[in-house]
């Protein structure tokens, strides 16, 4: 049988979805539809024939909207729950708008999981800096999740999320959970306040001169836009971070996933295969160069 027939077992559709080519799509059911803010929606998605899609904090799927295309969205979901794919997605073009029109119940492609994480388990024992502005809260959100499970694993731990006003603060009422905490450092800024704001007013950036930097023992991760970010590694080199413990999560022009188009070349690395999560000294060259 060539073809899935209504009585074909459920094992030879997963075993033919896993031998499939990394360009096919699997289809993944939406679960749920989440909006976090204007233009912003979280998808929960049910993970297609093969099942459970476990990943690392970092890592992206290609999301297909059937009939318009498709594009990197990274997993912003918790890594312990590879049984549900969480993807939070912004609508910037015709692609990403179709995706956040999906409802409950439709269907959505999905490739993946692609590129390389944050390496959370590689810093055992350091202090963890994150860095997130925008919808660069989204691939971090996971490393928070890992963090928080094996907090004794970690030193000091400080999340500094940024957007450009208090309603597009993604995932505000983790944020506020987590200021609770006894043993995480949160603080949130927004660039331009809004009627009844109370926190803090301008770039993100500017939250780094509030937390203890050790820089034998502090890793940092951050992704945003990439002027924030160009701004975060200069801030983090003034406090004596190294380049080998600053690490960026970057998404230029990625188009396959897979390393085939070349669309994401940076310099002699690949985006999406060598990335999206990069050491800040293998991009350096690269990474101050505007786009053309």
């Amino acid at each position: 049988m060539s073809e899935a027939g209504p009585f074909e077992p459920l094992e030879h559709v997963r075993e033919r979805a896993a031998n499939a080519s990394p360009m096919i799509p699997a289809p993944s059911r939406v679960l749920d539809v989440r909006s976090e803010s204007a233009g912003v929606v979280t998808l929960t998605l049910e993970p297609g024939p093969t099942g459970a899609r476990p990943f690392q904090p970092g890592q992206f799927n290609m999301l297909y909207a059937f009939g318009v295309g498709e594009v990197p969205i990274s997993m912003s979901g918790s890594p312990a729950r590879p049984e549900v794919l969480v993807h939070t997605i912004k609508s910037v073009g015709p692609v990403t708008d179709a995706l956040c029109r999906l409802r409950r119940g439709d269907t959505v492609g999905v490739r993946g999981p692609y590129g390389t994480p944050w390496p959370v388990e590689e810093f055992g024992g350091a202090d963890i800096l994150i860095v997130a502005g925008g919808l660069g809260m989204a691939p971090l959100r996971p490393v928070v999740y890992q963090a928080l499970e094996r907090r004794p694993a970690h030193g000091r731990l400080a999340l500094l999320a940024g957007a450009r006003t208090p309603e597009d603060l993604l995932f505000r009422e983790e944020l506020e959970g987590w200021q609770r905490r006894g043993d995480f450092t949160v603080l949130s800024t927004a660039d331009v306040a809004a009627a009844g704001w109370r926190g803090r007013v301008g770039v993100v950036t500017a939250l780094i001169p509030e937390v203890e930097i050790s820089p034998e023992r502090t890793v940092a991760f951050v992704c945003g836009p990439e002027v924030m970010m160009r701004y975060a590694v200069r801030e983090l080199h003034r406090r004596g971070l190294p380049d080998e413990r600053l690490f960026l999560s970057l998404e230029r022009n990625m188009k396959c996933g897979v390393g085939f188009c070349g669309h994401c070349q940076m310099g002699p690395a690949f985006v999406c295969k060598d990335g999206p999560v990069l050491r800040h000294d293998r991009i350096r060259s690269t990474f101050w160069l505007k786009e053309a």
